[in-house]
């Protein structure tokens, strides 16, 4: 093995390692305790993040699922509905934590490329008799994971928001993948993300850092999010060692992202015409590519010979193979791909 090239790893782009420039930070972080609030390189971090994204403030969260989580305890009430779509991050890969720790109700609804219809949304945030569950919250993706890095279109993101605010409904946006958004998008993240209540955003994902992701809000939400990141075991000391890491990825790694969408488009459209596999490079507009098998047991078989060749990919739901690009694969890891295929 160690004579072979390394894997070509299309799983994820959380498998991204930290590049030299972000260790070198990381070795010479100015630290504190970050619990006294006494950790500058954290409150650089967190300063740079609420501009970036146009919120008043923002808060370093070990991960995109307690940031979501945060954001759910603050927003929602107990007891109450949350609307999420049926293919929706939050509702499928969290551990149903919304219900376990926040205490509400998923309201499931049926989107297009992972987005709901703001009429039904409307609707659902009409309010209703006693005795049914009121919404309190709406969620959304963006990008979509499970649509295959689907964007959502402007248009779309500002009826959803006037749907929900027309009812005193709150709006928070999952965009742990906003970023390769706001690249396909051809915007600043802030007009992106604007109109939403709160927003979440990975920075270990195409941003390369090792771990961490920020949600941004007012100053009155980031201060009891702070309280509910402690009450969830998210009060950590010298964590600018970690927050130097994402720092440098904001530095560095925004613009690039255009970069892996290419390489996502380019791979699309080389399994176009491949026996068994569906399709649909026009659907490519960030860093993910989903192909349909068929038949869909065929998914384990594929994998193990793209493992064999070199390539490593993921499954997403029965019968689909995910392909992520990012930082750690460039060209020649993509024709790589390629002509495992061939």
């Amino acid at each position: 093995r160690s004579r072979m090239k390394p894997f070509v790893d299309l799983r994820s782009d959380t498998v991204t390692r930290p590049s030299a420039a972000m260790r070198a930070a990381m070795a010479e972080a100015e630290v504190g305790d970050d619990v006294y609030g006494e950790d500058k390189t954290v409150n650089a971090l967190q300063e740079e993040a609420a501009a970036l994204m146009g919120f008043d403030a923002a808060l370093f969260v070990p991960s995109g699922t307690m940031g979501n989580l945060i954001a759910v305890q603050l927003h929602a009430q107990r007891g109450t509905e949350v609307i999420v779509e049926a293919n929706g991050h939050i509702y499928n890969y969290e551990l149903a934590s919304i219900a376990a720790l926040a205490g509400v109700l998923p309201r499931v609804v049926r989107g297009a490329r992972g987005f709901p219809d703001p009429a039904e949304v409307e609707l659902l945030c009409r309010k209703k008799t006693y005795y049914h569950a009121p919404v309190t919250l709406l969620l959304l993706e963006n990008t979509h994971n499970h649509a295959g890095g689907a964007v959502l279109p402007m248009e779309r993101k500002n009826a959803l928001i006037a749907a929900a605010r027309a009812h005193g409904v709150p709006v928070h946006l999952d965009g742990a993948r906003v970023h390769n958004a706001a690249v396909a998008l051809a915007l600043p993240p802030a007009e992106v993300v604007a109109g939403f209540d709160s927003v979440l955003f990975c920075l270990s994902k195409g941003l390369g850092a090792p771990i961490g992701s920020l949600l941004c809000g007012t100053s009155g939400f980031i201060e009891k999010a702070r309280v509910a990141r402690k009450r969830l075991g998210g009060g950590m000391r010298q964590v600018g060692v970690l927050a130097a890491a994402g720092r440098v990825a904001l530095r560095d790694n925004l613009a690039r992202l255009g970069q892996d969408h290419a390489r996502a488009r380019r791979l699309a459209e080389a399994l176009v015409g491949i026996r068994g596999f569906r399709i649909d490079p026009a659907g490519v507009e960030t860093n993910i590519v989903i192909a349909e098998v068929d038949p869909p047991e065929a998914v384990t078989g594929w994998l193990k010979y793209l493992r064999e060749g070199g390539i490593l990919a993921g499954t997403l739901g029965r019968g689909r193979i995910r392909f992520v690009t990012h930082l750690d694969v460039d060209d020649a890891g993509i024709d790589r791909a390629i002509a495992a295929f061939a």
